[in-house]
């Protein structure tokens, strides 16, 4: 367990169990001052200040939603009276507080994923035995012993019972897409089929003289820069200044 609360990024390194359970006196603690110091004593206070310096400011539109600040989770406080306890913890940054009565999966496992660093009074742990014992609330438990479907299907047992395939059934054809094959557009539309299939000849004839239209299109620009010389020559030869003012 506690390398399953450390792989979820909680600082347990100090702290003395894990389940930590401490005395029924921390429920009736109401100063934040001495909730820091209970969490002092257990070694959870690292925890705490882990989630505390973990805050900064969120990526993206989540800042004009009310959701300004992310900051990682720390310890749950789980008690089962609330003579104070709530006042006591709820401003220390990243711990959260939940009565045994109202166990939430949310807080258990944040984003799916367990190992949540739980801290439980007496009373509380106590009160679990109650809340799921024989005349408490039914723990779901899996249906299948043997998750290996196939291999269950497969087996001897069930082969043996199961009734065998029964021969002469009727095999359909697959049904072709007008849209995507010719032929089955020619069923529905001949003058269609025809037109797209005029179409595609006429693409690959396209295509086959791509390199024609391409060799004559250069031959046409080079062309057209040899006049282009001729005429630069004669704009130069006309702008020349005569000697008519000289005199």
């Amino acid at each position: 367990v506690p390398a399953l609360v450390m792989a979820r990024g909680h600082v347990v390194d100090e702290v003395p169990e894990i389940p930590l359970v401490l005395e029924n006196a921390v429920e009736s603690t109401k100063k934040t001052s001495a909730a820091t110091e209970v969490l002092q004593s257990v070694g959870a206070l690292d925890d705490v200040e882990k989630a505390a310096n973990s805050k900064q400011l969120r990526a993206g539109k989540g800042k004009m939603r009310n959701r300004r600040y992310t900051l990682r989770r720390g310890p749950l406080i789980i008690y089962k009276s609330n003579d104070g306890v709530e006042a006591a913890f709820r401003n220390l940054p990243g711990v959260e507080l939940c009565c045994v009565d109202r166990l939430n999966l949310l807080q258990l496992a944040p984003g799916g994923h367990m190992g949540r660093f739980c801290v439980w009074s007496q009373a509380a742990f106590d009160e679990l035995e109650t809340l799921y014992g024989k005349e408490g609330k039914r723990i779901p438990f899996c249906s299948m012993t043997n998750p290996d479907v196939a291999r269950i299907i497969n087996s001897d047992e069930v082969q043996n019972v199961v009734n065998p395939v029964k021969p002469g059934q009727k095999e359909y054809a697959p049904k072709r897409n007008a849209i995507k094959n010719t032929d089955a557009l020619e069923a529905l539309d001949p003058y269609a089929a025809a037109k797209r299939r005029q179409q595609g000849e006429l693409e690959a004839a396209r295509a086959t003289k791509k390199d024609e239209i391409i060799k004559a299109r250069r031959a046409k620009k080079e062309a057209k820069k040899q006049y282009k010389e001729q005429g630069k020559k004669f704009y130069e030869k006309v702008s020349v200044q005569g000697d008519v003012c000289e005199d």
